[in-house]
């Protein structure tokens, strides 16, 4: 049975989807079976894998009811690593779920039926606390938390904490903090140090050793449409993406 993991902070520009789409990529070269679900309505994810957001079979269509996930996932460049792509459309269904019955178990019903075709499903969830997070954080077994070692970047996690806290009193009981990624790494600056340290006060060991530093290579990438891997593979971004896929995988050892 595969494992489910949501990555999510609400604030935007930490890394999220970058981490979403090479983290994927690299865990992918260790053999493993990997789907990316883009559930964020700017579609980076999607392109970022080079795909399409004009395509009528979505995130949005399989949550809608019209059609099957099955019929959605699509494979990506990266070998072993398919995706179910997202573009504007799914910004409707943050408002249409909102009256709907059962609202927050949308996404955890429809990724039941494919689970255990894969070793890891990553949930791109959008820079926000609503409806489509929650539905994020309610299907997830675990939340990956990307954070940018810069100074307004522990000032609203707790505010994520506390929502992941209240998914677990009310809705998904055995959710758990997969990680922290300190992402967006510049040694150069004191800074960034006094962040590694607030960081790791509060998480303890769930900071992850392997830390993202900022680099050009990984920024330019989504513009090519490809993973940082299949861009430069011997860059500092590519490396420490697949330091960061050996950590995660021998955490699940």
């Amino acid at each position: 049975m595969g494992k489910i993991i949501a990555i999510a902070n609400q604030k935007g520009g930490v890394g999220k989807t970058t981490t979403a789409i090479n983290l994927s990529a690299a865990i992918a070269t260790a053999n493993k079976r990997v789907l990316v679900v883009d559930f964020d309505q700017q579609g980076n994810a999607t392109s970022g894998f080079g795909l399409s957001l004009d395509s009528d079979k979505t995130i949005y269509e399989v949550i809608m009811g019209h059609i099957d996930i099955g019929e959605a996932i699509v494979k990506s460049v990266a070998a072993n690593c398919d995706i179910v792509p997202a573009n504007i459309n799914l910004a409707g269904a943050a408002v249409e779920l909102v009256n709907m019955k059962d609202r927050e178990f949308f996404l955890k019903n429809a990724l039941h039926s494919i689970k255990s075709d894969y070793d890891y499903i990553f949930i791109d969830c959008p820079p926000s606390l609503g409806m489509l997070t929650i539905n994020g954080l309610a299907a997830c077994d675990t939340v990956l938390i990307p954070l940018q070692t810069e100074f307004f970047a522990l000032l609203g996690i707790s505010q994520l904490v506390d929502t992941i806290n209240l998914i677990k009193q009310s809705i998904n009981p055995n959710i758990s903090i997969e990680g922290v990624i300190l992402t967006m790494l510049d040694k150069r600056t004191h800074l960034t140090d006094d962040v590694i340290k607030n960081t790791i006060r509060h998480f303890g060991n769930k900071v992850y050793k392997t830390m993202i530093p900022r680099n050009i290579k990984v920024a330019e990438s989504p513009s090519f449409g490809v993973p940082v891997l299949l861009h430069d593979k011997n860059c500092i971004g590519s490396k420490a993406y697949i330091e960061l896929a050996k950590e995660l995988i021998d955490g699940e050892k």
